[in-house]
């Protein structure tokens, strides 16, 4: 039987965590940029280790006002300040647990900053160089971020399984009617095709290449637990186990 790696982002104040927590591989956990506090923090580390599920950080723009969702002009300086201060609490409080924080994930515009943009990019990744033990890196395929890691931090590809793409790898913005995948049937067609193909079909109707080894779904999804359940039952059927998820 295949295993396929799912992730989700966690510890944003949705109110689901606690029913998808035991649904995925892997959780990207707020720490303070856009969303979460020392106590969101202990507690989605908590509910992770319960559930043998991989601790990885979700920094963004210091910018809880927009939900990290909008680029902000920013110090470079002063961003990798608050880079580091966020994965450096999760770490902590991870670490004090006898767990390990696995993975980094940038959160939201930031994300798509660090995708196009070598500056943004240069900063994520020497905030990153701030810890002797350097985590793994989930990336976009195609991104400038991805190609600056070579060879200093192990990337892991990641796409979405509810977002629609455009032909260069980026995603379609969430300003357009079309951004969003919530159907349960259409967001398993999309992450089928992408993790058995090997290809996304994007917003044209192209398909392109996929290479990730991780698979993304938002918590903040509409139905997100309904997704979920559906996804793991359709990948049983074809012989493919959600990894970590007994």
């Amino acid at each position: 039987m295949r295993s396929i790696h799912i992730n989700c982002d966690l510890g944003e104040g949705g109110n689901h965590d606690k029913e998808i927590m035991p649904l995925i591989s892997a959780c990207n956990i707020a720490c303070g940029g856009h969303a979460g506090n020392l106590e969101t923090m202990q507690h989605t580390v908590d509910l992770a280790m319960k559930h043998g599920v991989e601790i990885g950080a979700h920094p963004s723009y210091p910018d809880k006002e927009n939900f990290g969702r909008i680029s902000i002009k920013i110090d470079p300086k002063e961003l990798k300040r608050s880079l580091v201060a966020q994965i450096l609490s999760l770490k902590q409080i991870t670490e004090a647990e006898g767990a390990r924080l696995v993975h980094v994930k940038p959160h939201g515009a930031l994300y798509n900053d660090a995708q196009k943009d070598e500056k943004t990019a240069a900063v994520v990744l020497d905030a990153l160089r701030e810890f002797d033990d350097l985590p793994v890196l989930y990336a976009p395929e195609n991104s400038v971020i991805a190609r600056m890691a070579e060879g200093d931090f192990r990337v892991i590809f990641e796409a979405f399984a509810d977002r629609n793409y455009n032909s260069d790898h980026s995603l379609v913005s969430r300003l357009k009617s079309n951004a969003l995948i919530t159907q349960k049937k259409e967001v398993f067609e999309h992450l089928f095709a992408m993790f058995n193909d090997r290809k996304i079909t994007t917003n044209s109707g192209e398909k392109i290449d996929c290479r990730a080894g991780t698979f993304c779904l938002h918590s903040d999804t509409p139905n997100s637990v309904e997704i979920l359940q559906f996804l793991h039952r359709k990948f049983l059927e074809n012989d493919i186990k959600i990894k970590n998820v007994s």
